[in-house]
C-alpha cells in the first residue's frame, strides 16, 4: 500500500479545523439556507463568465449556472463531481477511476484517455485557478456559491485547453456578516455526508470562512471468486476536504487567501468482467451490482492527497482595477485495481489448463496500479480592467503556468505471484506555458455592443519515460525501454461577439471564436514492446454560435436558446486499448464537425411551484478517410474494417457524445404551521453513446434515465433555520453500463444504484 507524508502546513491546518469545528455548538450545525423567501419572478443570476460580474442574461456566451436547490439535490447522496452528468445542456461527465479523475465532455468534445497526464478540452477552474491535472479535477464540490458552465471555446480569457468549454466552481466567500451551516445526511450502504462552514468578521477589515466535508461509505461489494471469497471488500471510501479563506477589504485594496486540501482513502471503481452480455449492450443476466469475481479485490485501493493555495489581490484605482491571482496546487495518488474484472485466466493469452477462471472467458489476467508520487502546479495571472463610464471598456493581462509531474505505473502477477510486482514504468513531464491576452467591449449604440478578444499562447512540454520491468518479459519483451520527446507550439486565439438588446426582456447575441489545445504526449510503455510514446499535435477549433436570452411572462419565465456549428482541425483523439493490451495511443483526426442547439428554461408556475426544463442536441462527425484504430477482442464491431482488422472511424460520432440530453426539475412548497413543506424532483435523460472511437454492439451505452426526489420541512428558530429532508437518487434503480474497459473481455463500469437518505440541516446567522 502506498503511504503519503503530510506537509507541516497541512497537519497544522487540519488541526485548526478540528478545533474550530469542535467549538461550534450542536445547535449551530447547519447547511445552506432552507427557508426561501417568496420569489417574485425568476431569479437574476450573476456570473463571471467574462471575468466581470455580469447578469447572465446579458453575457453573449451560452452560460448555465447551477446553484441553490438544484445544486443541493444533485450533490446529495455523498456524490462526487460526476453528479453534473447530463444535468446541464451538452455536458457529460464520466470516470474509470471512480471518485477521482472525472472526464468532462461538452458539445461532444472530450477526451476518454485514462493516463494521468491526459489533457482535456474542457477546462475546470476552481476559485479562479485552473485545475490542469485530471486528479485535481476530482476535488469535492461543497460550500459552493454556484457552478458556471460556459459552452464553446473560451481561449481568449481562460487559456489554451478550452476548445470545448469551461466548468467554473465558485465557493462561498468570507464576509463581515456572521453565518454558517452544518448538515448531516445518512443513507444506503451506511453512507454519511457531513458538511459544515462558519464565517464572519474578525476585524472591521478582515473576515474568514472555514468549510469542511467528510463523506463515508462502508465497503458493500462482495467478492465471490472461488478461492478469493470475501464479503464487503469494495465500494467504500472516506473522503475528507477542507477550505480555509481569509478576506481583507481596505478602501481601495482587497486580498483573498484560499487554502484547501483533500484526503481520500477508498476503493477504485468496480470493474465487472464480462459484465456486458455478448451480442448486446445489456448487462449480463447474472450481473449483480454488489458482487464481483476478482482474484485481487483484497489488494484494491485508491488514495488521493491534494492541497493547494491561492492569493487574489485587487487594487481599485480611479478608473482601473488591477488583479493578481497566484495559485499553487499539488496532488498525490495511488490507485490499484483488478482491471480485467475477473479471476484466473482461461483464454487466448493464458497458461494451459489454468483453472478455475471466470466469469466467462478471461483472455488476460491484469492487475495494475497508477501513482503520482510528485506533482506541483504554479499559476500566475495579472490583469488590468478598465471601469470607464463611456462606451468603451477593456481588460488586458498576462498568464503563466508551470507543472512538474511524475507518474508511476505498476503491473502485478495475480496468477503465480500472489500479486507480486512484475512491471514498472516511471514518467516525467514538465509543462511551461505563458500567454498575453486582451478583450475590448464597445457599445455601438445604447442597445448594441461588440466584444473583441485576442490571446497569444506559448506552450512547451518536456517528457521522458523509462521502463525497468516488463510484465511481458516471458514473451521476450525486454525489461528496459526508455524514450523522450519535447513539444512546442504557439497560437493566437480570438473571439468576436455582438450583443443586441432587442427589448428590455430580450437579448440577442452572436459569437465567433477560435482557440487551440496544446500538444499532448503519452507513453503507455507498461504493456508495449518499446517506449510506447505517441504525440498528438495541437488541435484548433473555429466555432459559430447565435442565441437568444429572454425573460417572459412578466418575468415569471425565462427561455435561453443557442445554436452552434464548429469545425475542429487535427482533433486530438485517444485510441484506448482495442488490441488486448489496454494501452492508450494518441492520434489526430483531419477534421471533426459538430452542430446542435441548447435550450435552458425556468418558470414560476405559481407562487408555490418552480419548474426548470433544459434540452440539448449535439451531432458530431469524424472526417478522416485514413484513420483506423484497433478493435476489441470479444465484441461485435459494426464499423468497416481494413485489411489489418482495424476499424475505419470516418463518419463516426465522438465517444461519450450523446445526441440528446434532457433534464427537468420541479419544486413545490406550501406553508404548513410555522414552517414550509416542500417537494422536489429532478429527472435527466442522456441519449445512447459509444464508449470508444469505433462502434460496436457491446460498447454502445444505452440511453440513461435517472431521477431523484427530495421532500422536507423547513422552519425558523432564533437566529437559525432548520431543515429535515428525505431523498432518493436514481429513483427507478436503472442499472446499466456507463463505461467499459476495452480489454480482452467485455468489462463494464456501471452507474450507481438507487440511494435512500435522510438529511438534517441548520443555518445560523
Amino acid at each position: 500500500m502506498k503511504t503519503f507524508k503530510k506537509s507541516a502546513l497541512s497537519l497544522c491546518v487540519q488541526a485548526s479545523i478540528i478545533a474550530s469545528v469542535a467549538g461550534i455548538s450542536s445547535s449551530a450545525m447547519a447547511a445552506e439556507e432552507a427557508t426561501k423567501a417568496k420569489i417574485v419572478g425568476v431569479e437574476v443570476i450573476e456570473v463571471t463568465a467574462r471575468k466581470r460580474v455580469e447578469n447572465a442574461q446579458e453575457v453573449p456566451i451560452a452560460v448555465t449556472a447551477l446553484q441553490g436547490d438544484n445544486l443541493d439535490a444533485y450533490s446529495s447522496a455523498a456524490m462526487d463531481v460526476r453528479f453534473l452528468n447530463a444535468k446541464i445542456p451538452s455536458l457529460s461527465v464520466e470516470s474509470s477511476f471512480g471518485r477521482t479523475f472525472p472526464r468532462f465532455y461538452m458539445r461532444g468534445l472530450g477526451n476518454s484517455d485514462f493516463d494521468l497526464n491526459a489533457s482535456q478540452p474542457v477546462s475546470l477552474v476552481v476559485d479562479d485557478v485552473v485545475q490542469e491535472n485530471p486528479i485535481l479535477k476530482g476535488f469535492p464540490a461543497f460550500d459552493l456559491e454556484r457552478i458556471e458552465v460556459l459552452a464553446g471555446p473560451q481561449g481568449t480569457l481562460f487559456g489554451r485547453n478550452t476548445p470545448a468549454g469551461l466548468v467554473k466552481f465558485d465557493s462561498v466567500k468570507p464576509s463581515q456578516d456572521f453565518d454558517g451551516f452544518a448538515s448531516l445526511s445518512y443513507g444506503s450502504k451506511n453512507t454519511s455526508d457531513l458538511r459544515a462552514a462558519v464565517g464572519g468578521g474578525l476585524t472591521d477589515e478582515l473576515s474568514a470562512r472555514i468549510s469542511v466535508l467528510r463523506q463515508d461509505r462502508d465497503n458493500y461489494i462482495d467478492n465471490k471468486a472461488p478461492g478469493f471469497e470475501q464479503d464487503d471488500v469494495l465500494g467504500g471510501y472516506t473522503d475528507q476536504a477542507m477550505r480555509l479563506q481569509f478576506l481583507y477589504e481596505g478602501n481601495d485594496f482587497s486580498a483573498l487567501f484560499n487554502y484547501h486540501m483533500r484526503d481520500l482513502d477508498g476503493k477504485p471503481v468496480a470493474f465487472y468482467g464480462n459484465g456486458i452480455k455478448a451480442g448486446s449492450n445489456k448487462l449480463d443476466d447474472n450481473f449483480s451490482r454488489d458482487t464481483v469475481y476478482h482474484d485481487s479485490a483484497s489488494r484494491a485501493t485508491q488514495q488521493v492527497e491534494a492541497e493547494g493555495a491561492s492569493l487574489k489581490l485587487e487594487f481599485e484605482l480611479d478608473k482601473y482595477t488591477i488583479t493578481s491571482i497566484t495559485g499553487y496546487e499539488s496532488a498525490e495518488l495511488f490507485s490499484r485495481a483488478d482491471v480485467d474484472g475477473g479471476y484466473g485466466c482461461n483464454g487466448l493469452n493464458c497458461p494451459p489448463d489454468f483453472e478455475p477462471s471466470g466469469p466467462g472467458v478471461i483472455n488476460t489476467s491484469s492487475e495494475t496500479a497508477d501513482a503520482i508520487p510528485d506533482h506541483a502546479q504554479i499559476t500566475q495571472e495579472l490583469r488590468l480592467t478598465s471601469n470607464f463610464d463611456g462606451n468603451v471598456n477593456y481588460q488586458v493581462g498576462l498568464f503563466y503556468f508551470n507543472e512538474d509531474l511524475t507518474i508511476e505505473s505498476f503491473a502485478y502477477d495475480p496468477l503465480f505471484g500472489g500479486g507480486s510486482q512484475n512491471g514498472y514504468v516511471i514518467q516525467e513531464q514538465d509543462t511551461t506555458a505563458w500567454a498575453v491576452f486582451g478583450s475590448v467591449d464597445y457599445d455601438l449604440t445604447e442597445k448594441t455592443s461588440v466584444t473583441v478578444g485576442l490571446r497569444y499562447s506559448d506552450d512547451d512540454k518536456e517528457y521522458s519515460n523509462e521502463r525497468t520491468q516488463s510484465p511481458l518479459s516471458f514473451f521476450g519483451v525486454p525489461d528496459f525501454a526508455a524514450g523522450a520527446v519535447n513539444t512546442s507550439d504557439d497560437h493566437v486565439s480570438w473571439d468576436v461577439s455582438i450583443s443586441h438588446k432587442y427589448s428590455d426582456d430580450i437579448n440577442l447575441y452572436a459569437r465567433v471564436a477560435d482557440t487551440f489545445r496544446a500538444p499532448s504526449i503519452q507513453g503507455r510503455s507498461l504493456f508495449a514492446p518499446g517506449n510506447g510514446i505517441s504525440v498528438a499535435e495541437s488541435e484548433t477549433i473555429t466555432s459559430y454560435e447565435a442565441g437568444i436570452k429572454a425573460d417572459i411572462l412578466d418575468n415569471m419565465g425565462r427561455i435561453n436558446a443557442s445554436v452552434f456549428y464548429y469545425t475542429m482541425n487535427d482533433q486530438q483523439l485517444t485510441s484506448v486499448g482495442g488490441d488486448g493490451s489496454n494501452t492508450a495511443q494518441l492520434l489526430n483526426a483531419d477534421e471533426t464537425v459538430g452542430y446542435g442547439f441548447e435550450i435552458d428554461s425556468q418558470f414560476v408556475v405559481t407562487d408555490n411551484l418552480l419548474v426548470t426544463a433544459n434540452a440539448s442536441y449535439n451531432n458530431t462527425e469524424l472526417k478522416d478517410n485514413n484513420k483506423t484504430v484497433p478493435v476489441c477482442a470479444s465484441c461485435i464491431v459494426t464499423d468497416g474494417l481494413n485489411a489489418d482488422g482495424q476499424a475505419i472511424i470516418d463518419g463516426n460520432s465522438l465517444p461519450h457524445a450523446p445526441e440528446w440530453i434532457f433534464n427537468f426539475t420541479a419544486r413545490y412548497s406550501q406553508e404548513v404551521g410555522d414552517g414550509e413543506f416542500y417537494a422536489y424532483t429532478d429527472w435527466s435523460y442522456r441519449d445512447e453513446i459509444s464508449f470508444f472511437l469505433y462502434n460496436s454492439v457491446e460498447f454502445t451505452g444505452e440511453a440513461l434515465v435517472e431521477g431523484g426526489v427530495r421532500t422536507g420541512y423547513t422552519w425558523d428558530g432564533d437566529d437559525r433555520d432548520y431543515e429535515v429532508a428525505l431523498f432518493v437518487r436514481n429513483l427507478t434503480d436503472e442499472q446499466q453500463a456507463i463505461g467499459a474497459v476495452d480489454f480482452t473481455n467485455n468489462t463494464a463500469i456501471v452507474n450507481e444504484e438507487r440511494f435512500y437518505g435522510v438529511e438534517f440541516k441548520v443555518n445560523f446567522f
